[in-house]
């Protein structure tokens, strides 16, 4: 049996299921994440073809580097999607997801760049750059 989830975006016309297996939130620290989300960006991925959109023509995707876009709700700005090109998966923010999630944080990237005001003390791995 697959493993179902939903979610939306702070409007709610965005709407999102995935149907397959997601991986552990990932939490990313880089300058880009924070300037687009205002703190530190959590999410998981899934698969492209186990990830159903109502409301896509509602999603912008802004260009953020060479190697990736963002997604976002062009109605009320939510931060929902990051996606490297050419990947076969899509990244989720995990906020953004229904409850309950069951979700766990796996690790923590590019810690080096993260925003002065917090600290990092979960227990879950911290690494100054990637993960790979």
């Amino acid at each position: 049996m697959s493993e179902i989830h939903t979610g939306h975006c702070l409007c709610g016309t965005v709407r999102f299921r995935t149907t397959g297996p997601l991986r552990e939130v990932i939490a990313c620290h880089c300058s880009q994440c924070r300037r687009q989300t205002g703190h530190f960006y959590a999410a998981t991925n899934v698969r492209n073809e186990d990830l159903e959109l109502d409301g896509a023509d509602n999603v912008g995707w802004y260009r953020a580097s060479d190697a990736a876009s963002r997604g976002f709700c062009k109605t009320c700005g939510s931060a929902l999607f990051w996606k490297g090109d050419g990947a076969g998966s899509t990244s989720i923010m995990a906020g953004a997801f229904d409850k309950p999630t069951g979700f766990k944080m796996a690790c923590h990237i590019f810690c080096a760049d993260k925003g002065d005001y917090y600290e990092i003390d979960d227990g879950a791995p911290q690494y100054p750059q990637g993960y790979s």
